[in-house]
C-alpha cells in the first residue's frame, strides 16, 4: 500500500499538472523511472481525480450556479466533451493508451504539442467567451481534447491551445478548459467507482481521505495561480519547460 508520502507526491503531480499546459504523464514517468511507487490501488487514482473534480467545481462554484439556471453554456460543455467519450473507451477497451504510455510517445508529443501552444498563444484575440463561444467551438475544442489521451499531449494544454487557435484570449482559453474537464474527470472517477464495485475490493481508508484532501488543495491553488498569472503573462513559461523537458526525456531515450 502507497504511504503518505507517495500519496502527497501523486497528489502534487496530479493537483499542478491537471490544470497546468504540461503533460501529467511526463511528470509521473518520469518519477516513476527514478522512484518505484508501492503498489498504487485504483482507489487511490480515483481520490486524486476526485480531489481535482472537488476544486474545480469549488472554484467555479457560482459560474455552476448561473450554468444551472442558464443552460445554454452548459450544452455547450457537454457537447465539447462528446468526442473523448468514444475514442477514449475504444483505447481503454483494446489497451492502446497503455501501449502509447513510453518515454519516446511522451517525449515526442510534449515537444510537439508544445510548439503548438506557442502558435496558439500567438494568436489574435477576435472573440469573447460570453458571446462567441458557440457550439461550432465548442466541437472543436471537444475534438482537439481527443488529442489529450496520448500521454504526452497534456489536456489543458490542447484545449487551451485550440481555445487561442479560435481567437479567444487566454483567460477565456483556460476558463473553457478548465469546465471541460469536470465533465470528464467525473467520467473517469464514476467508471473508476463502477470498476472497484465490481471487483469488490476497495475500502474508504485513511489514504484514501489523504488523496482527496492533498489533491483538493494542490489543485485548487493551481487553478487560483494560473488564473492570475496568464490575465498578465504569456505561456512563454510553460511553452519553454514543455520543451526542456521533453528534450531531457528524449535525451534519456536516445542517447
Amino acid at each position: 500500500m502507497l504511504s503518505s508520502i507517495e500519496i502527497l507526491i501523486l497528489a502534487i503531480i496530479q493537483g499542478i499538472s491537471e490544470y497546468l499546459p504540461v503533460s501529467s504523464a511526463a511528470h509521473l514517468v518520469l518519477v516513476s523511472k527514478y522512484y518505484v511507487f508501492t503498489n498504487q490501488s485504483l482507489l487511490i487514482d480515483i481520490c486524486l481525480h476526485l480531489g481535482s473534480l472537488i476544486a474545480i467545481i469549488f472554484y467555479f462554484r457560482n459560474d455552476i450556479l448561473n450554468f444551472i439556471k442558464n443552460r445554454d453554456f452548459l450544452i455547450k460543455i457537454l457537447i465539447g466533451t462528446i468526442p473523448i467519450i468514444p475514442v477514449g473507451y475504444i483505447m481503454f477497451q483494446t489497451g492502446l493508451i497503455n501501449q502509447l504510455r513510453n518515454l519516446e510517445v511522451i517525449g515526442w508529443m510534449s515537444l510537439i504539442f508544445g510548439i503548438l501552444l506557442y502558435v496558439g498563444d500567438r494568436s489574435k484575440i477576435t472573440k469573447k467567451i460570453d458571446t462567441q463561444f458557440t457550439n461550432k467551438s465548442a466541437i472543436i475544442i471537444g475534438l482537439f481534447q481527443v488529442f489529450a489521451l496520448i500521454p504526452g499531449v497534456s489536456r489543458a494544454g490542447i484545449t487551451i491551445t485550440s481555445g487561442r487557435l479560435l481567437g479567444f484570449n487566454r483567460f477565456d482559453s483556460a476558463k473553457i478548459s478548465f469546465f471541460l474537464s469536470i465533465p470528464t474527470l467525473a467520467a473517469a472517477s464514476l467508471l473508476g467507482i463502477y470498476n472497484i464495485y465490481k471487483e469488490g475490493s476497495a475500502e474508504l481508508n485513511f489514504l484514501a481521505i489523504i488523496a482527496v484532501t492533498f489533491s483538493f488543495i494542490f489543485s485548487y491553488f493551481t487553478i487560483v495561480l494560473f488564473l492570475n498569472f496568464i490575465k498578465k503573462f504569456s505561456l512563454n513559461i510553460f511553452i519553454i519547460y514543455r520543451i526542456i523537458l521533453s528534450l531531457f526525456i528524449l535525451g534519456i531515450v536516445y542517447l
